[in-house]
């Protein structure tokens, strides 16, 4: 069974990156053959992370191997679908190694306390700064929730090829789903956190606090709101950057754009075909 229609915080990011890739990806669903290392190994550790989590919340035996196998298999499995792009002077063997290094000096940290949560899924209503809830929902999926004497906190889990500055922090969407997520569900207005779990020679972990407030949440949804109005006027064209296109899988249709049918086309099409399935079934 599919999913409603739903934002996410991946989604909205993508959309404002390239609306392009957007238009590839998630109006088209075209395959994607091949898949950055960076987001092969975000994932991977992050599946280790996740199985650390667990034993620590259900105090089970801390198991190093056990955890790095996690990673072997995610890591296994999204190359067994993809292939795996590697930036110049990169490759297969050294990125797992940095992978397990994360890994390794993270589990020399204190473990988190008062687990409540661990890769919880929220769906909830979006609404705009007038208190106006928007027709689509957000999907919010938090790596972990804990309790602190200072309420409920959101703790976010990225690997970085460097440190954050806290303006990144401060200036991202991603807090502002969590915080609206869990506000929504639990009404509790939690605090985040960044852990950076940093890939350089020697690897370190980092660590910055954010709030965010109703406002916050307010903009967010007019920000979706304009979004979602733009999708709908078939409003997508490309973002060239290096960061954009050096590991994008749509880079030959991106090339190619232009010179076959207009994305409104596509989406007059697309709609066309809905309103026949759901002619057919009636």
């Amino acid at each position: 069974m599919r999913d409603r229609p739903h934002w996410s915080y991946s989604a909205i990011s993508q959309y404002l990156r390239c609306p392009l890739q957007y238009f590839f990806q998630r109006i088209l669903s075209l395959p994607s053959h091949s898949i950055s290392c960076g987001l092969v190994m975000g994932s991977s550790v992050h599946a280790g992370l996740a199985e650390y989590h667990r034993r620590v919340k259900e105090q089970e035996e801390i198991d190093k191997e056990a955890i790095f196998k996690v990673f072997h298999e995610c890591w296994d499995e999204k190359e067994a679908n993809e292939k795996v792009l590697f930036r110049d002077g990169d490759n297969r063997d050294d990125s797992i190694g940095q992978g397990i290094n994360l890994l390794e000096i993270y589990l020399q940290e204190p473990p988190p306390e008062k687990i409540v949560a661990i890769e919880h899924r929220f769906l909830v209503p979006l609404c705009n700064s007038q208190g106006e809830y928007l027709e689509t929902p957000l999907v919010a999926i938090t790596d972990l929730i804990k309790s602190t004497d200072q309420g409920l906190t959101v703790e976010e889990f990225k690997t970085s090829g460097r440190a954050y500055s806290e303006s990144e922090v401060c200036s991202s969407l991603q807090p502002t789903c969590y915080v609206h997520a869990v506000q929504e569900c639990l009404g509790q207005v939690p605090n985040v956190e960044y852990t950076i779990l940093i890939k350089t020679k020697n690897p370190k972990v980092q660590r910055l606090k954010t709030s965010r407030y109703s406002e916050d949440c307010g903009r967010l949804g007019d920000l979706v709101q304009t979004i979602q109005r733009a999708v709908d006027l078939g409003i997508f064209y490309p973002v060239e950057s290096p960061m954009n296109c050096s590991t994008c899988s749509f880079r030959q249709r991106c090339r190619e754009w232009g010179q076959g049918p207009k994305p409104q086309e596509h989406l007059v099409q697309l709609q066309d075909s809905r309103e026949a399935m759901e002619c057919s079934l009636n």
